[in-house]
C-alpha cells in the first residue's frame, strides 16, 4: 500500500518502540491521517500507536488538542506555534509518550506567497521533554507527493524521539 521506505521506516519504528515500552500518537492535518495509516499496516503496531488525531480543521484542532483558537487566528494553522500546541496536546489527550504533529499545505490550491504550497510544520514532542519543530518546504511537487514526504519525515522525527 505505501512505498517501501514508508514501510520500512513505519516498521522500525514499530519494533523500536516495542523494544522502549513507548507509544505515539500522531496529530496530522494535511496528511489526513496517513502516518497513523503508515504505521497501522505493520502487524503489531497496536503494541505501539495508542491512539491518532486527524484535525484538519482549526476547530478540531481547537477541540481536540487544546490549540488556542487565538493561536490560529495569530499565527494561522500552517505555523510553528501551532505544530508545537499540536504535538503537545496530542500526548496530553492522550496515554502516549510521545507524538508528532504535521500542518501544511499539500495544494494545489491553498498556498500564499508567506505560505507557499509545500510548506509543512512538523514538531515532536515527548513526555518530560520539550517539544521540537521541523519545517520543510517540499515545493509544488503535487499533493501526493508532498503528503507522501511528509509522512518520511514524520516517521523519521517519531524514531529520533524514541531516544
Amino acid at each position: 500500500m505505501f512505498p517501501l521506505e514508508i514501510e520500512t521506516l513505519a516498521r522500525l519504528l514499530v519494533d523500536e518502540a516495542r523494544e522502549r515500552r513507548l507509544r505515539v500518537t500522531t496529530a496530522e492535518s494535511c496528511t489526513g491521517g496517513l502516518v497513523s495509516a503508515a504505521i497501522t499496516a505493520i502487524s503489531g503496531s497496536s503494541d505501539v500507536l495508542e491512539r491518532s488525531f486527524v484535525t484538519y480543521s482549526n476547530r478540531a484542532k481547537s477541540e481536540m488538542l487544546d490549540v488556542p483558537g487565538d493561536m490560529i487566528a495569530d499565527y494561522g494553522a500552517v505555523s510553528e506555534p501551532v505544530a508545537r500546541m499540536m504535538a503537545e496536546g496530542a500526548v496530553n489527550n492522550s496515554n502516549a509518550h510521545i507524538a508528532v504533529s504535521i500542518t501544511g499545505v499539500a495544494g494545489p490550491t491553498g498556498g500564499t506567497t508567506l505560505k507557499p504550497v509545500g510548506l509543512v510544520h512538523f514538531a515532536t514532542f515527548r513526555t518530560n521533554h520539550s517539544v521540537i519543530h521541523r519545517v520543510e518546504r517540499f515545493g509544488d511537487l503535487g499533493r501526493d507527493e508532498i503528503r507522501m514526504e511528509a509522512v518520511k519525515v514524520a516517521l523519521e522525527m517519531l524514531r529520533d524521539r524514541l531516544t
